[in-house]
């Protein structure tokens, strides 16, 4: 059995049989789609709101006051609970609309212990492959519970909370590299739903990563008397810019849509408190590889996240290995990966890897699957998802 060293766990080593194939994935750590090149990116928020939390009287610097204002929004009601008022008038929409002012002490333990999947987010259509290819459906991986603490064996890997009409949401992602900013990047991997409703709304509210969620991976009676430092070990980083596709924007729906092929999204974070990078808060960040490899030729590939939906209950990060497959949603839309695994919503977002030159490199993101939760389905990472990464280096990663 070959291992392959993980850019997850602090040295260590893990060694999985995945279906069809013996091979290794693991994660190590010292601390989507091929579409066209038009992105969509949110404007610079100008800075975090003061110390408070929810209820409380928040105060947020004058420009950013002046930014709400501008769109009709009165940032005094907006930072006091205004921001729970999802009328299609006051759901900011576009690119240059998003704004996520930091609200200290909104995200407690029990508001996140209490925070759902998004609901139909993996919801998938009834059928597939009109007009395109895709391999036959894959067999079912049970996914695993990957080792603990995370911050020795999964660093990178975390839990992103988020508000949204129906609630407080999770999603998962991921650390990654800015090219621009070696060793301090800030920015976040994951899913386009995870940061945005679609064609339906606009962006999601108070979003919030954190890496190595439940250090110790504890459920019920042991999470409850779990300390901060074990809930959140590196603090909590507010998304302060986001970018996602057009596609997502445009046409994404959650009950199911051809913009799943491009349903990626990247995170430029600022810590909650301090000034320390992500990366080196954490102590690694993975590198993203936009060559969109055949699945053919990846060997086997391998989902992180937290899975929220029953039988799980989003407190545990788990792992599924295998050899990934070719699933198409339209003839003239990217083809996408696809491997079985039986995480359900919570997942979303979370990584995909693969391994090149005994390095892990993230390759994908969970975006859809069936109700039956057989299987999950990610969006190759082409131009259209290096022309949001890129930019998002460009305009935001020193900032």
């Amino acid at each position: 059995m070959r291992s392959i060293r993980s850019p997850f766990s602090r040295g260590r080593r893990l060694t999985v049989a995945a279906t069809g194939l013996i091979a290794a994935l693991s994660l190590t750590a010292t601390g989507c789609g091929g579409g066209d090149d038009d992105t969509s990116a949110a404007d610079k928020p100008s800075g975090a709101a003061s110390q408070g939390t929810e209820g409380d009287k928040v105060q947020l610097p004058g420009n950013l006051k002046d930014r709400l204002k501008e769109r009709g929004i009165d940032a005094d009601k907006w930072a006091n609970g205004g921001w729970k008022n999802w009328d299609k008038d006051k759901w900011l929409r576009e690119a240059k609309d998003f704004v996520n002012p930091v609200i200290e002490g909104l995200w407690k333990p029990d508001r996140m212990e209490k925070a759902k999947d998004p609901g139909t987010t993996l919801a998938a259509k009834s059928s597939y492959g009109d007009g395109g290819y895709s391999d036959p459906d894959p067999q079912p991986v049970q996914a695993k519970r990957e080792k603990t603490p995370y911050h020795d064996y999964a660093a990178p890997v975390g839990k992103i909370f988020f508000d949204s009409p129906e609630g407080s949401m999770v999603c998962s992602g991921t650390v990654v590299k800015d090219p621009r900013n070696p060793g301090k990047s800030n920015l976040v991997w994951t899913a386009g739903h995870c940061v945005h409703a679609g064609a339906q709304g606009g962006w999601y509210r108070n979003i919030a990563f954190v890496p190595s969620y439940n250090d110790n991976g504890k459920q019920g009676a042991a999470l409850q008397s779990a300390t901060q430092q074990e809930i959140q070990p590196y603090g909590q980083f507010w998304a302060d810019w986001v970018a996602t596709s057009n596609e997502w924007i445009e046409g994404g729906s959650h009950s199911g849509s051809d913009a799943f092929a491009y349903d990626y999204a990247v995170m430029h974070v600022k810590p909650e408190q301090g000034t320390k990078s992500l990366e080196e808060t954490v102590g690694n960040a993975l590198d993203v590889d936009f060559t969109v490899p055949e699945a053919r030729e990846i060997g086997t590939m391998g989902a992180w996240g937290y899975p929220a939906a029953p039988p799980y209950d989003g407190q545990v990060m788990h792992k599924c290995l295998d050899r990934p497959g070719n699933l198409s949603i339209g003839a003239q839309l990217p083809t996408m990966y696809r491997i079985g695994c039986t995480m359900t919503g919570g997942s979303s977002g979370g990584g995909w890897f693969r391994a090149v030159d005994g390095k892990s490199r993230l390759v994908s993101n969970t975006s859809m699957g069936p109700a039956d939760n057989s299987w999950l389905a990610g969006p190759q990472l082409g131009q259209g998802a290096k022309s949001v990464y890129d930019m998002m280096s460009e305009k935001y990663g020193s900032q």
